[in-house]
């Protein structure tokens, strides 16, 4: 039997440990693994390249150090885990990580806070809902 993957997209606000909870009791009633997946601020195409080659590695180790405490949650509870960061936007980074990873089930809120797109309540979910290559389960707050 083949393992079920399960992505599961956070933006590391309060409401992404609900996400997570909700990820893990569906991991481990079908034994599937999850593909943690987190879009971190979009790098900066104003300023100049000396200036970008500083800013990226700082904003990719702010991520890291942003999903460390859901990792280091997930496998303490022995559930397979790996994880993506990814460059906003948010929605088409889940929808083609779905995709590549040909996951099964993609777990996340159903709202946001990471961008300006993300006023408009629900912006990244609907997009994902709408276009995404497998079902979605949304978390309510």
């Amino acid at each position: 039997m083949d393992t079920h993957l399960l992505l599961v997209a956070i933006d590391c606000s309060s409401y992404s440990e609900k996400v997570v909870d909700k990820a893990m009791e569906f991991s481990r009633l079908v034994e599937s693994k999850i593909l943690l997946v987190h879009c971190h601020r979009r790098f900066s195409t104003i300023i100049g390249q000396p200036a970008r080659d500083r800013e990226i590695p700082l904003i990719k180790q702010e991520a890291q150090q942003r999903i460390a405490p859901y990792l280091a949650r997930i496998k303490e509870q022995n559930i397979p885990v790996e994880h993506r960061l990814m460059e906003e936007p948010a929605a088409s980074a889940i929808i083609d990580i779905a995709t590549i990873e040909h996951c099964d089930l993609i777990i996340m809120g159903s709202r946001g806070l990471t961008n300006l797109a993300s006023l408009i309540i629900g912006s990244v979910t609907n997009r994902v809902l709408q276009t995404a290559p497998c079902s979605v389960l949304v978390v309510r707050e």
